[in-house]
């Protein structure tokens, strides 16, 4: 039997049909947001991260009907080809993206952690992208990239 939801997807407002036992990264991608990658299904690679009401988390671990009511931004959600995120510029400028599968994942943690804190410091972005594995890069690049956003947001740098 279906249930319905209500949530706000990238700023639209939408109604989805839900089994209660999908998960949120099944229905997102049902849906067609194609940027919310599948996994491990078990919640450690942050392949799923989406933001959930301002946090990021892990939707393949969290049932859609969690996120009933709620606000849900995707890696669609932000930036647009014409005008990139600062986040999304970075780790183009840092050389981060290789494969590019984690990278949905690892630059919606940094945009949660940005969103709250426009001055994060070292360890407080190594917290953020914790639980956001990339086989490709290491993470050295990344933490400098969100270093280099957060001088973006803050009007620092150009």
């Amino acid at each position: 039997m279906k249930h319905q939801i209500n949530v706000t997807i990238n700023g639209e407002r939408k109604t989805l049909q839900i089994y209660l036992s999908e998960t949120l990264l099944d229905v997102l991608r049902r849906e067609g947001y194609k940027g919310v990658k599948f996994g491990c299904n078990e919640g450690t690679c942050g392949a799923c991260t989406v933001i959930l009401n301002g946090r990021a988390v892990k939707s393949c671990i969290i049932l859609a009907a969690q996120a009933h009511e709620g606000k849900i931004i995707t890696i669609e959600g932000i930036g647009t080809r014409e005008k990139p995120h600062p986040v999304q510029i970075t780790f183009v400028e840092e050389n981060v993206v290789q494969c590019g599968y984690c990278i949905p994942g690892m630059i919606l943690s940094a945009k949660a952690l940005l969103d709250k804190n426009p001055n994060p410091t070292r360890d407080e972005i190594k917290s953020a992208l914790d639980g956001n594995l990339c086989r490709c890069t290491g993470y050295r690049g990344q933490i400098e990239a969100v270093l280099k956003a957060a001088e973006i947001i803050r009007g620092e740098k150009k």
